[in-house]
């Protein structure tokens, strides 16, 4: 199980703690599809999600987020890719997975 997040600038390299676990990591075949069309890779969604970064959130889930970190409720995250699809990051309640997957495909 993952523990740290990985993050890759050009100023270097940063670890950091994880706020929750993120259990086994599934993309579906739109995500795959519209990072490829992005030129983006999953790890930079995975990241800010585990970071708790708003993204796409409007005040409400944000701070749904922010509440639900250290309970046993879901995590869910919305960004967009640079080519503007959103995609949704979602860890399971039990913390068992994190999905990325398309809003279309929920």
């Amino acid at each position: 199980m993952q523990n740290e997040v990985i993050t890759k600038t050009e100023a270097g390299t940063t670890h950091s703690t994880l706020s929750f676990p993120l259990g086994q990591l599934f993309l579906t075949q739109g995500v795959i599809d519209a990072l490829e069309d992005a030129g983006q890779m999953p790890q930079e969604f995975i990241n800010r999600h585990a970071r708790l970064e708003r993204g796409e959130l409007c005040d409400e889930d944000y701070r749904e987020n922010l509440f639900s970190v250290d309970k046993p409720l879901r995590i869910f995250s919305a960004f967009k890719t640079a080519r503007a699809v959103r995609i949704w990051v979602i860890t399971e309640a039990d913390r068992s997975s994190t999905t990325l997957l398309l809003p279309s495909e929920y």
